[in-house]
């Protein structure tokens, strides 16, 4: 049997096809979903799931910007406020956004902490888009 796996961002749907493994990076962990799964709802943080379309096809990355999950039946449904497949994303571009990103958060001043959650956020971002594009592995 395999899963109905849809991502779904506020202005496209990045994955609708079926797969046989799906992991989600949860706000608790990394979460593995198969076939059979029971039905569950999460929290998705900012960073990469991974879909396997079948036993012998590679894993494809999704940089996902948070968001939440539900597993019905053996479908998938991720509701994310952004989106971006690995297979479409620039990896040098990705790891300069992710080295600045590394840089400004670095440089943030101990008792800002209005600019650390913003310098924290954009660090989980590029991390995120560089990994699904094959940096980080």
């Amino acid at each position: 049997m395999t899963l109905t796996v849809r991502v779904i961002s506020p202005d496209k749907t990045v994955w609708d096809a079926p797969a046989d493994e799906v992991i989600l990076p949860s706000t608790t962990g990394q979460l593995g979903v198969l076939s059979g799964h029971a039905p569950m709802l999460t929290a998705l943080d900012t960073g990469v799931m991974r879909v396997r379309a079948n036993k012998t096809a590679n894993w494809q990355a999704i940089a996902l910007l948070g968001g939440f999950a539900e597993v019905d039946e053996d479908e998938v449904t991720v509701l994310v406020n952004g989106a971006e497949r690995g297979d479409a994303i620039n990896l040098e571009e990705a790891r300069t956004a992710f080295n600045q990103a590394q840089t400004k958060l670095n440089q943030v001043p101990a008792g800002d902490r209005q600019a650390q959650i913003q310098a924290t956020q954009a660090f989980k971002r590029a991390r995120a888009r560089f990994q699904a594009a094959g940096g980080l592995v």
